[in-house]
């Protein structure tokens, strides 16, 4: 709940709180949320003083993985009324069309992020225990004797300084985290050996829409997104061997990529509506989650290969483990440290495994034997692509996917040589 003061840029001083959250988009916003409602009281800083400021590099795409986390913060029907849609997967392989069994557990969320951020920050913003403080950028952290993290020191727009103290603070300010920089996070980078491009067309839309539909043409990739409003996201992140094309004429490459792809969508026919958008450079960020103090959520923790749809989702879950493992030390029923551990390795469990792979994937690569393996038997046994569907939707990890889809895939090639 915004306090009047704020909204005149002006903050107590030395004010205190449970979490100190810097960085107003998803994965803040629904931290903030789980929080508050758990009965903390949660500082929420965004660095745009606009409400409707939003993310406007984004494929919007929610993984069927994140869709709980929004159903739980009770704004999946909100979502919904705003124009979102349910979507599956159908992807495209030189093998075929892997086209996984329809069931509602499996079904991703498409909306657009300048629906989404402002609809999830009013959210955050009209809880009780919240306090969005907009238009302020952390300056410093404040530190404890022993080292730990202990308040922020925010910069406003109207050049002015505050701390805002916390028992915990939250870096949930993106891949380029400046609370993980002023904290000395530990981090890995790694190269990314692709560039991305994605625009949204007006018009008619691919075939089995609202489904979504990804082209891994081993090793390029494109993507069409149904979306609100009867738009649809038409993305394409190839190698860089393309990216004087893409440089020269960025909406005729991103046509022509997509066009050119087998039984393609229909987006000749369709009329871009605002600019392409493009990255460049995506190199993987991989942080500690947790330092004394402080945690780290979204982008803040892990930035990896975008192709995957990874930041909505992960956003949305890195915040719900975080929520959950840290609410029992706020309200005093255990030390910090031990939320900040149990958030660390819930981390640890749902994304270190995904995240290993994409980072090797992102280096631009064909695909490697058991990759081929299971794409080719995805085309044409469904056990085989339900449990591909559950992992690359990262509703289960490597560890529980590989063990099946192995032997799975062996013994439906053998099928298929029999019956030949």
């Amino acid at each position: 709940m915004q306090d009047s003061n704020h909204s005149n840029g002006i903050i107590s001083a030395g004010a205190d709180y449970d979490a100190v959250i810097v960085g107003g988009s998803l994965a803040g916003c629904t931290t903030a949320l789980l929080l508050a409602r758990a009965g903390a009281r949660v500082a929420l800083v965004e660095k745009h003083a606009d409400p409707q400021a939003f993310k406007r590099i984004c494929s919007h795409y929610i993984q069927a993985s994140g869709v709980p986390a929004i159903e739980r913060l009770g704004l999946l029907e909100p979502v919904l009324a705003a124009g979102g849609v349910r979507s599956h997967l159908r992807i495209w392989t030189q093998w075929g069309w892997i086209v996984p069994p329809r069931v509602p557990q499996s079904a991703g969320l498409n909306l657009r992020r300048e629906k989404l951020d402002p609809l999830v920050r009013a959210e955050a913003a009209g809880t009780s225990g919240v306090e969005l403080l907009a238009g302020y950028t952390a300056r410093a952290l404040t530190r404890d004797a022993g080292g730990a993290v202990t308040g922020v020191v925010m910069h406003g727009r109207d050049g002015g300084e505050t701390t805002l103290r916390g028992r915990l603070v939250v870096g949930a300010d993106g891949r380029d985290s400046r609370i993980a920089e002023l904290a000395g996070v530990p981090e890995r980078r790694t190269r990314h050996e692709r560039i991305a491009y994605g625009g949204y067309f007006a018009g008619p839309g691919p075939a089995h829409a609202p489904d979504a539909t990804l082209w891994m043409t081993d090793p390029q990739w494109a993507a069409a997104f149904p979306t609100d409003d009867d738009l649809t996201f038409y993305a394409a992140m190839p190698t860089k061997t393309w990216l004087p094309e893409f440089k020269r004429d960025p909406q005729s490459a991103l046509v022509r990529f997509l066009a050119d792809q087998p039984e393609p969508a229909p987006i000749r026919e369709a009329e871009l509506v605002g600019p392409v958008i493009g990255k460049l450079d995506m190199e993987n960020r991989l942080r500690r989650p947790v330092a004394p103090g402080l945690a780290l959520v979204g982008d803040a923790a892990l930035a990896i290969d975008p192709l995957w749809g990874v930041g909505c989702g992960w956003a949305f879950q890195s915040a719900e483990w975080l929520a959950d493992a840290v609410a029992p030390a706020l309200l005093g029923g255990e030390p910090l440290e031990t939320g900040l551990e149990r958030y660390r390795k819930r981390h640890a469990r749902g994304l270190r495994g995904h995240a290993t792979l994409m980072v090797d994937y992102a280096r631009g690569r064909r695909f490697n034997p058991a990759e081929r393996l299971i794409f080719s038997a995805a085309t044409h046994d469904d056990r085989v692509a339900s449990i591909f569907e559950q992992f690359g939707s990262r509703q289960i990890g490597p560890l529980r996917a590989f063990p099946r889809l192995i032997p799975l895939s062996l013994a439906a090639h053998a099928r298929q040589a029999v019956a030949a």
